[in-house]
């Protein structure tokens, strides 16, 4: 009797041991509306001149919240937002952490880079001369985003049920180098010049009845289409309502790529902004019904924040000569440059640059701060395979980052740029190999190895 008894609880061990393994992937979503209620300053056109006056469609966060075979647990939060600045994604993720244990290499905070979203906290602050009711108004909203975006988060994990999980790459061709292909010749040329990226990765997620529960999705592409008063989500927004229409009860979350240097060309009017969000719905559909590859429950993440030098701060001369530029913003930021160095301002000589990476049942998932320009998409593919997920605009957009090539052509991606953002100065040679270096750092202990040259 007592074999049989030692045989049984060997056998419900063993059973039990296999359940555990086999037990899979579970996934949460949840989503709010983060539209401003009144008019408020939006973010992305030094040519605007006053807040907003509407909104074309909502503006939404959502979040995808993971949890693997072992209980790891990580979260992918989306936003029609042209970006989180720093002290405000700190804030968010020290408040994770606390509330749920999310260390921040478990977090990403993804925006679209919309341009008709809302200016947040005391970004962008020398391109629109904000007085102070509509600091306040900015100000106001963003603690109330903030809360937002952590409720969501919350919820999502609170929606936790098993899942299976599958990935692949489609594909779409709306996005142009710009610094290539002049806009206003744009119709007169009979080829495009790159470098481009023109994947569209797709993350899906079934429920437990094999239901799409959720599908996360990407582009590297400005959603720069429209320029008008009116809140919305541009091409991104609009593709997220033309998924969520042919999927009913699903959630589409859209992750902006290395789109720096990448626009969407014929732009300007509505028709346009559906027209592409239209064919970036159709890009994903045709993903989903084709065979994708099942990703085991296996999650790993890893983030680091590195010091990205600065130049040294123009001389008091330079300033001078740009607190007379023809552009305001330049006027406003030189001005006050001079004036916090009269002041004895301590500028900063470096930037803690942030870089994240994921393994999702083998699926690589970089992610990165900032205007992230696609040669650094380019390069991760050549280093870690044709598949992996490139993603930026997450966690801080200090600025654009450019590559070695860009930083020594300067332009508006290379050089003044920096101003846009109120960053004291430009990069220093050197920041390209310095970020795929981390990159490499951080992806080796997660078992994401490079590919073999081909």
């Amino acid at each position: 009797m007592k074999h049989t008894s030692l045989v049984v609880s060997l056998l419900l061990t063993f059973l039990f041991a296999i359940s555990a393994n086999a037990q899979g992937w579970k996934a949460g979503v949840a989503r709010a509306v983060i539209t401003p209620q009144g008019a408020i300053w939006q973010g992305g056109y030094a040519s605007r001149t006053h807040a907003s006056d509407g909104k074309l469609h909502d503006l939404c966060a959502k979040a995808l919240a993971l949890q693997d075979a072992n209980g790891k647990r990580a979260v992918l939060v989306t936003t029609d937002l042209l970006g989180f600045p720093k002290p405000m994604s700190d804030r968010i993720r020290q408040r994770l952490q606390q509330s749920l244990g999310l260390a921040k290499a478990d977090v990403i905070l993804n925006s679209s880079h919309t341009h008709s979203g809302p200016v947040l906290g005391k970004a962008l602050q020398d391109i629109y001369p904000v007085g102070p009711p509509e600091q306040a108004t900015i100000d106001a909203y963003t603690r109330w985003l903030e809360d937002q975006v952590v409720q969501l988060v919350t919820k999502a994990f609170a929606d936790l049920e098993p899942a299976e999980l599958f990935s692949q790459n489609g594909v779409t061709r709306f996005q142009v180098n710009r610094r290539n292909n002049k806009e206003a010749s744009l119709r007169e040329q009979t080829e495009l010049r790159g470098p481009n990226d023109y994947a569209v990765p797709v993350l899906k997620v079934l429920n437990r009845r094999g239901v799409l529960k959720a599908v996360a999705f990407g582009y590297a592409c400005h959603p720069t289409v429209l320029d008008l008063y009116q809140l919305s989500g541009d091409w991104p927004g609009f593709a997220q309502l033309e998924l969520e229409k042919t999927y009913p009860g699903a959630t589409a979350l859209f992750f902006q790529g290395a789109a720096g240097d990448q626009n969407p060309l014929p732009r300007r009017t509505i028709p346009l902004a559906r027209q592409y969000g239209r064919e970036m719905a159709v890009a994903v559909e045709r993903v989903l019904d084709e065979p994708m590859r099942a990703l085991p429950a296996q999650l790993g993440t890893a983030y680091a924040e590195i010091d990205l030098k600065l130049n040294p701060v123009p001389s008091d001369a330079d300033l001078t000569r740009l607190t007379t530029h023809k552009d305001a913003y330049m006027q406003r930021w030189a001005t006050r440059m001079l004036a916090e160095k009269k002041a004895g301002v301590q500028f900063i000589s470096s930037y803690p640059y942030p870089v994240q990476v994921w393994n999702v049942g083998g699926q690589s998932l970089f992610s990165f701060g900032g205007e992230l320009v696609i040669e650094y998409a380019l390069e991760i593919k050549k280093r870690f395979g044709p598949d992996a997920f490139v993603l930026a605009y997450s966690n801080d957009v200090m600025g654009y980052v450019p590559s070695e090539t860009i930083l020594k052509e300067g332009g508006y991606e290379g050089d003044s740029s920096q101003m846009v953002y109120g960053l004291p100065s430009t990069w220093t040679t050197g920041l390209q190999a310095q970020i795929l270096a981390e990159v490499e750092r951080l992806a080796g202990p997660l078992g994401l190895t490079k590919a073999a040259p081909k």
